[in-house]
């Protein structure tokens, strides 16, 4: 069985002080996966993180903690809170997994580079067969060691680039949904 990872789809990640982004499309594409995946009935674990870093918007005490619409947990999802980059430290996300008989994750969200990166490479290493949909994820720019600027678009592509080489594989949302919809379609309406 298969389960879907939402990661930190969270208005926090709205906050200017994150600076420029890439993939102004990825809340739409990873909304369009979520609707696609739940018609399935497949599990979906939603990740939140509860920041413990005083300055930051994803505390949840502050209203950057909520969920960006439509990403919220819905009916029978799992709520996953979190405190570091992968979902799976400190949190009950493996177990739930392995006792719902769940062999491979498929993920998307906030931030490539951070904790959907993090979280698939333990995913991986815990043995799960990792998807990536990689047009429902987005990051920031950075600042390298030595000061250069590294643009979001190169981080993110560098990070999927590395996650489907090592860890299992990227995809695209459309492509995703087309399998979905493949495996739910009665033969005598498709």
């Amino acid at each position: 069985m298969q389960a879907l990872l939402v990661i930190d789809m969270q208005q926090g990640f709205a906050d200017s002080r994150w600076g420029r982004r890439n993939n102004p499309f990825a809340e739409a594409r990873a909304l369009q996966v979520l609707e696609a995946w739940r018609r399935t009935g497949r599990p979906v674990a939603i990740v939140r993180h509860d920041s413990t870093d005083a300055g930051s918007p994803l505390r949840p005490d502050r209203p950057g903690n909520a969920f960006l619409p439509g990403f919220a947990p819905n009916g029978g999802d799992w709520l996953i809170a979190k405190t570091v980059n992968s979902a799976f430290i400190g949190t009950p996300l493996e177990l739930r997994l392995r006792e719902a008989g769940v062999t491979a994750v498929t993920l998307f969200g906030l931030t490539t580079d951070q904790c959907v990166s993090t979280t698939a490479r333990m995913a991986a290493n815990l043995g799960f067969t990792v998807t990536v949909v990689g047009d429902a994820c987005a990051c920031f720019d950075q600042i390298a060691p030595d000061g250069r600027p590294v643009a979001a678009d190169l981080i993110h592509l560098a990070h999927l680039t590395t996650l489907n080489t090592e860890f299992g594989r990227v995809v695209l949302a459309e492509d995703l949904i087309q399998s979905l919809e493949s495996l739910t379609c009665a033969p005598s309406v498709c």
